[in-house]
């Protein structure tokens, strides 16, 4: 890639062409439980946080109605820190001159005014819309009132005894933070187990053994973890076909002339994906672009079985990131945690068992804040990577001639923005197409939040 490309496909700040693209899409910018007291004891007197968000500073509060209030966050006046301002309950005060604004961004008082001023009545913050989607508050950081509609996702659908939200902070640039998500072959490598653990179910399992212990299906007669049949077999034909929100990613790994192990997953453009954790869980990940350096991924857990134990799932993360702002606890500044026995004897990177999501982040943070793609060499295996980066020139491009962002920022596409569907499993090699529709067709009609069976979202957009 010419340094040139990848300097357009990673600065997002304002004024920035990927950025002019990101704020044509919903973007993540906390989660709810960052406002739970008990989570954090000073949201109780005070539910009041800066965020920044594409290279913006921002102040989120949640005023005495409920009502959810995103606003620059230098006051209109002259210019301080509203993130700092009185929580007064009908909204935010600047403690310099005392001006106040509601969750809007109207100016309700201009205190140290002559009586009768009508200067309030002029000034206008500039406030970003909210939505609260399973667990997860969104922002529409684009042009006022040109939001598409949100999308109907699994993840947004199900009910919130169904999902459970989670984040980090990733010190790194959000595409290479979003590219090892869409990896297909990947996994066989950075996330291998050189030995594997017993089976178990999944909500015995709540963090990041999940993935070494869940059965990916029957291989001659017997159970296999997902773990065991990734470093097996590491060679996947890898496969994507164009999606309306992106693309679908398939990776057969063949195991016998009559067997195939199946996974299938999603890339949502520009920066989500969704994948399967076990045979009735899913994961929706979407990546934040802080700023051009670093990245917030936020994680929906999605069940189509029983509900999920929220607590159990919050508890076991807690060990590996830091409240309040979701600092990982390992890093760059203890060497992500690695330990050279333990690559020899226990896991392919020697990063720790419990907690795959630091395997990521040393993949992600050791090449550096942006990555440099001019010294790359990619293979067959990158063809993912590859697509996915030309879809983001093409977006880019049309954005700039003043074209429409595809995806879920096309509004026309809204009625598609379901699903999309994933699998994980050993299907027979001849049929594993219809296999899997067929294993999507029973784990919807099995899911209570959906009523039965219904069309999946990959029939929806055929």
């Amino acid at each position: 890639m010419k340094s040139e490309q990848n300097e357009l496909l990673t600065r997002i700040v304002p004024g920035t062409p990927c950025g002019a693209l990101m704020r044509r899409y919903w973007q993540p910018v906390a989660l709810v439980d960052e406002f739970e007291p008990r989570l954090d004891p000073r949201m109780a007197q005070r539910p009041v946080k800066a965020v920044r968000a594409l290279g913006q500073d921002l102040v989120l509060f949640k005023d005495a109605s409920g009502r959810w209030g995103l606003l620059d966050r230098d006051c209109p006046h002259r210019g301080a820190d509203l993130s700092f301002g009185r929580h007064e309950g009908d909204g935010l005060r600047c403690p310099f001159h005392g001006w106040k604004f509601d969750a809007t961004g109207r100016c309700l008082e201009t205190p140290a005014e002559p009586a009768g001023s009508k200067l309030c009545e002029r000034v206008q913050q500039r406030s970003y819309p909210v939505l609260e989607k399973s667990g997860v508050l969104f922002a529409w950081l684009g042009e006022p009132g040109q939001q598409p509609p949100f999308p109907e996702f699994d993840c947004f659908a199900a009910p919130a005894t169904h999902t459970f939200a989670f984040k980090g902070l990733w010190h790194c640039n959000w595409l290479q933070a979003f590219e090892v998500g869409i990896d297909p072959a990947h996994p066989s490598f950075l996330h291998r187990f050189l030995n594997d653990a017993a089976l178990q179910a999944i909500g015995d399992n709540p963090a990041g053994k999940q993935f070494r212990s869940a059965s990916a299906g029957e291989f001659v007669g017997e159970k296999w973890p997902m773990t065991r049949i990734m470093r097996e077999f590491h060679r996947p034909e890898i496969s994507y076909e164009s999606k309306p929100w992106g693309l679908q990613l398939t990776a057969l790994r063949t195991m016998t002339d009559e067997l195939t192990h199946v996974r299938v997953t999603n890339a949502i453009f520009p920066h989500t994906f969704v994948i399967p954790l076990s045979e009735t869980l899913t994961i929706t990940q979407m990546h934040l672009p802080v700023d051009d350096e670093h990245t917030y991924w936020y994680s929906i857990f999605t069940s189509f079985a029983g509900p999920v134990d929220r607590e159990a799932m919050r508890r076991q993360r807690l060990q590996f990131i830091s409240l309040p702002d979701y600092v990982p606890k390992s890093g760059r500044h203890n060497n992500w945690g690695f330990n050279p026995e333990e690559q020899r004897t226990q896991t392919y990177l020697g990063m720790g068992e419990e907690d795959i999501n630091v395997h990521d982040q040393w993949a992600v943070e050791s090449m550096g804040p942006i990555q440099d793609r001019t010294r790359e060499h990619l293979g067959t295996s990158d063809k993912v990577i590859m697509a996915n980066r030309r879809m983001l020139l093409q977006a880019i491009e049309a954005v700039q001639s003043g074209g429409t962002a595809p995806g879920v920022a096309d509004a026309a596409l809204a009625a598609h923005m379901k699903g999309p569907d994933t699998v994980d499993g050993i299907a027979p090699a001849g049929s594993w197409g219809s296999w899997w529709q067929e294993r999507v067709q029973a784990r919807r009609a099995g899911a209570p939040w959906l009523g039965g069976p219904v069309r999946s979202a990959e029939a929806q957009a055929s």
